[in-house]
């Protein structure tokens, strides 16, 4: 094989990529068993991967060799590039040409006591596309903790109200680092909701409750996987103006 395609920005992606399905595969299943044997879960392993990512990239020694290891990554860098590709050119919004709205954001506070490094600062804002700001945890945390909240709300089209709580930032607050993840989108197809039934819905300890379901007799685009634990493991590609959103 020819070494220089070893190296190339495509083969680099492909293995950051399946390194961050690692990550992503690990920490549903320790999540999963830590907080949703009964109940619902929903959350958004990119983000966290992001948010690791920045804070590896502002990190030296046991602490970054940690924050790689979970990662599953080989280095700062390599989680950078990851971040630099995926950022701007996939999850960009696509609302003015008619698709869904996406809005995907990093935000650094750091204490005004404090200034941030040039070269953490260029990753931050480049790679990471990251809002970098900074504040005045000494002597005003609760206007820090409301900004942060504010961020989160537009972001998230006002479904996020108040990410920190109260007491969660004080004066020995030094940094933040966050994400915040929206995504909207109409079907291409819009379901007719006079086709939606009731039938029992399987819980993991084998009783049933009534749920309503969709129904359809369009094809379906349908794969099972034998060692996930749920009912009917399926990966759907579900059609939305303005593109294809695999789930």
């Amino acid at each position: 094989m020819d070494s220089s395609l070893e190296s190339s920005p495509i083969m680099e992606m492909t293995e950051s990529i399946a390194r961050q399905t690692s990550f992503t595969l690990s920490l549903a299943r320790r999540v999963g068993t830590a907080h949703a044997r009964n109940s619902n879960l929903v959350f958004s392993p990119l983000s966290i991967h992001a948010v690791l990512g920045l804070l590896a990239a502002g990190s030296r020694g046991e602490t970054e060799k940690q924050i790689l290891s979970v990662l599953c990554s080989d280095s700062a860098d390599e989680l950078t590039f990851l971040s630099s590709q995926i950022v701007s050119p996939l999850l960009a919004d696509g609302s003015a040409a008619g698709g869904p709205k996406l809005a995907f954001a990093n935000g650094v506070w750091v204490d005004a006591s404090l200034s941030l490094k040039p070269s953490f600062r260029e990753v931050v804002t480049s790679a990471y596309k990251a809002e970098a700001k900074a504040v005045d945890f000494r002597s005003k945390a609760n206007e820090a903790r409301e900004d942060v909240n504010s961020w989160v709300h537009t972001l998230t089209g006002g479904l996020i109200n108040e990410l920190l709580p109260t007491g969660s930032v004080d004066n020995n607050t030094r940094l933040i680092l966050g994400n915040a993840l929206y995504f909207k989108g109409d079907w291409d197809k819009k379901f007719d909701s006079s086709q939606t039934i009731e039938s029992d819905f399987y819980l993991l300890d084998g009783s049933t409750v009534q749920a309503p379901f969709m129904t359809t007799e369009d094809k379906q685009y349908l794969t099972s996987y034998d060692d996930f634990k749920v009912s009917g493991s399926l990966q759907a590609r579900c059609e939305i103006k303005g593109g294809v959103l695999h789930v």
